[in-house]
């Protein structure tokens, strides 16, 4: 590995670079990474701001969605300024002036199972800060049958959960083996979110995908992260390959063709 890093990258990422943990050669693999952040809102924000500030080389953003006025008081990288444009080029604008090191590959659509093939693979770790159950459980699926790594978050009013998928550990759908009816789990649009809520929880999956990176540390593999604003705890609860699970267990799916990604999102159909 080459480890050619120049004079304003010795002192842009020095901070890592004195780092036993780090050092030149772990910047370097920094600087070579490929992620792609699902989701360029509440949780994808600190994550695209975190990895970008950190030297990831290269940076892949999926969302549909445009910036809305209502996206300020916890999407960070958003500017009053954005409101109306896409959040894809609003976040890689922002990319753009904080580290020029760093190259983003935007996809202004809804990750679904007709393109997921077209945008996942060639990347080496996926962020899932996606907002919905269909998208959840397909990243779940595709990246398994990849053997590519996720770091998951979730949040809701004033609590969020987390964990790191990766090949031969547990699932999310040893988790969650199906999806909650439609309409159980209200959206921060019907209930609400405190708007720094997605900084902490997005930070942890930032930190998550830089352990990755690097091999490094303690994962959260295996183990569902809750945390608590209000009463600011943190708890982790333990959890285990399900022998059963159809996407990793004993007798897993070959692919994702026969999983509709509506309602339950359940192998076998809904």
């Amino acid at each position: 590995m080459s480890l050619s890093l120049d004079a304003t990258q010795l002192d842009r990422y020095s901070r890592h670079i004195i780092m036993d943990e780090v050092g030149p050669e772990g910047q370097k693999r920094l600087l070579d990474a490929r992620v792609l952040v699902v989701g360029a809102g509440g949780l994808g924000a600190p994550v695209i701001q975190y990895l970008a500030a950190a030297g990831v080389g290269t940076l892949g953003i999926v969302d549909d969605d445009v910036v809305e006025r209502s996206n300020l008081q916890r999407q960070v990288i958003h500017h009053d300024a954005d409101v109306g444009r896409p959040k894809v080029d609003s976040a890689a604008a922002f990319v753009e002036g904080l580290n020029p090191d760093v190259d983003v590959e935007t996809y202004e659509t809804r990750l679904e199972k007709s393109n997921v093939e077209e945008v996942v693979p060639g990347y080496d770790l996926v962020v899932d800060a996606s907002d919905n159950f269909p998208t959840r459980y397909l990243l779940n699926d595709f990246c398994r049958l990849r053997e590519i790594p996720i770091a998951h978050g979730a949040i809701y009013k004033f609590e969020g959960q987390l964990t790191t998928l990766v090949p031969g550990g547990p699932c999310y759908r040893c988790l969650f083996p199906e999806a909650p009816e439609p309409g159980t789990v209200p959206d921060c649009a019907t209930t609400g979110v405190l708007g720094v809520l997605p900084g902490t929880v997005g930070c942890i999956q930032a930190t998550e995908a830089v352990k990755l990176i690097l091999d490094a540390g303690d994962l959260l593999t295996g183990q569902l992260l809750f945390y608590d604003a209000m009463e600011l705890s943190f708890e982790k609860v333990p959890y285990r390959k399900n022998p059963d699970c159809p996407v990793c267990g004993d007798d897993p799916i070959d692919s994702i063709d026969e999983v509709e990604y509506t309602a339950a999102c359940a192998v076998g159909g809904d």
